[in-house]
């Protein structure tokens, strides 16, 4: 009989293999195979550890790896969770930015073209899908357009940070009443509350220590705060760190936007965790031919955040969950992040893809592939990418 650590990785991998379709894709594949198939927890269970996720920044999927590995085998079965479910994602991701570095231009190039047209649908399908299911109500869907129109207006990342603090405030004020369930005692390998405690304290001070550290002038240690802000600062998943990131990389010349929206097209057609995009961005900015180290160096920059805040919370979230004020909070923030994902989709992804209205029937059809058809993201991207260079 395997153990608990084996039979972490051998699962987590084959879901990293075959996992399509983006953060609530991977929400039904994880339940299905560890409710339904293996029976490692309960559905109750289940959707305890997805609330928690969802109350975090970072991505919620790959945070909710990171748990289900903890409750079977420690934080050894966290690491290897991650690690496994990610790996075949960063592969390709790495493969792709070397690909990308030795093309002598991408200006114009008809693939990448269609690549970006498939971005367009890509998100929209995610502020639709995430739309319907945060912003129920009149009140939150006011809050969204709010935080859309802000964005638009203002840009840059602490517009976001203060619009997502401005709504949980708001959701607190309009939905504090509102009922929750008792708390409910965690499991025994979550228990652990000095180590939770250390985690928590190293996250914040991560947060406040590197842009110190960073304003040394050290690319390395720039690079890395960067996507560690990035990380720890997004709600709602992959797709809403893209202006996050964009902000971090471009300006500063690090990497073209061609090269960029590039590589996060690209990541639509891998399966495993989006936020492997990272290793992709740290591969094309450090070239050379060991530029793997740059992506991996920012891919544990990006992942460390949700690392340390899951395992600093996990243990205390059966209490918290319980508390009114918490998930009023949160049903404020999650409207948020349907904005910011909203102004994202506007600029710089629609901006930077629709030249013509061709490309609008493209991206429409493409929508409809996904959100009305079914089609999986890689057939629909790949697809795009074979019509625009053939259109060339």
């Amino acid at each position: 009989m395997p153990s608990p650590l084996g039979e972490v990785c051998s699962a987590f991998l084959k879901l990293g293999l075959t996992s399509f379709g983006g953060p609530v894709a991977h929400l039904g594949y994880l339940r299905e195979e560890f409710v339904g198939k293996r029976r490692w927890l309960t559905d109750d269970a289940y959707a305890d550890l997805v609330a928690l996720c969802q109350f975090l920044p970072g991505p919620a999927s790959s945070q909710l790896v990171f748990a289900l590995g903890m409750l079977r085998a420690g934080i050894l079965g966290a690491l290897a969770a991650s690690l496994c479910f990610m790996l075949p994602s960063v592969l390709l991701m790495l493969a792709l930015a070397y690909g990308v570095t030795r093309v002598a231009s991408l200006q114009g190039a008809g693939w990448l073209h269609g690549l970006k047209l498939a971005a367009v649908a890509v998100v929209a399908q995610a502020v639709w899908s995430m739309g319907r299911s945060i912003c129920i109500d009149r009140a939150r869907l006011i809050l969204c357009i709010l935080a859309a129109i802000i964005t638009l207006v203002a840009p840059g990342t602490l517009t976001q940070i203060g619009v997502i603090a401005a709504c949980a405030l708001l959701g607190w004020i309009l939905y504090h009443r509102t009922p929750v369930p008792p708390p409910s005692e965690p499991p025994a390998k979550v228990r652990g509350h000095i180590p939770a405690l250390i985690a928590l304290v190293v996250f914040f001070a991560l947060l406040v220590l590197l842009p110190l550290a960073a304003a040394t002038g050290n690319k390395s240690l720039a690079l890395f705060d960067s996507f560690y802000r990035s990380g720890a600062l997004v709600f709602g998943g992959g797709h809403v760190v893209l202006p996050l990131l964009r902000a971090e990389v471009v300006p500063p010349g690090w990497i073209t936007d061609d090269a960029f929206l590039a590589g996060y097209a690209g990541a639509q057609a891998v399966p495993g965790p989006l936020f492997t995009f990272a290793a992709y961005l740290g591969t094309v900015i450090q070239g050379g031919p060991n530029a793997w180290v740059g992506g991996l160096w920012c891919l544990l920059a990006i992942f460390l955040p949700a690392w340390l805040l899951i395992g600093g919370t996990l243990p205390f979230w059966h209490q918290l969950r319980a508390k009114s004020w918490a998930q009023a909070a949160l049903k404020g923030a999650n409207a948020a992040v349907v904005g910011l994902l909203l102004a994202a989709l506007y600029t710089p992804v629609i901006t930077e893809s629709i030249t013509s209205p061709l490309d609008v029937a493209a991206a429409l059809i493409a929508f409809a592939a996904l959100q009305f058809w079914k089609a999986p993201p890689w057939a629909v991207v790949a697809l795009l990418a074979a019509a625009g260079q053939w259109a060339i």
